[in-house]
């Protein structure tokens, strides 16, 4: 089974830019569609991207396109996840998510194998 571990998160002020990285284990990464998620306080999880094997299929949230970018190189075994234009509803802390199915899967939250740790982003007013 594929481990996830997240990092590039912090504190940045609004306007301002974060890229997330999600790198990951095992010999199959290009057999998983990958995804981001984020949970702010007393929030409940929501989806945020989501990126197919090949890359050819992206979703991605309404409120955070043109903003965010998700990509993948399979080489390195790394998802990323490109954060500009940062708001302060912006805060949670971010997941990284892994699915043997398709990218539709991981935006409707189902046949999700893994998941990361999670990694923080606040955005200061």
């Amino acid at each position: 089974q594929v481990q996830l571990v997240e990092s590039g998160g912090g504190l940045v002020q609004a306007g301002g830019s974060l890229r997330l990285s999600c790198a990951a284990s095992g010999r199959t990464f290009n057999s998983y569609a990958m995804g981001w998620f984020r949970q702010a306080p007393g929030k409940e999880r929501e989806f945020v991207a989501a990126i197919s094997g090949s890359s050819s299929i992206i979703y991605y949230l309404d409120s955070v396109k043109g903003r965010f970018a998700i990509s993948r190189v399979n080489a390195k075994k790394t998802v990323y996840l490109q954060m500009n234009s940062l708001k302060p509803e912006d805060t949670a802390v971010y997941y990284c998510a892994a699915s043997l199915g398709t990218a539709t899967d991981i935006r409707r939250v189902t046949q999700i194998v893994s998941w990361g740790q999670g990694t923080q982003v606040t955005v200061s007013s």
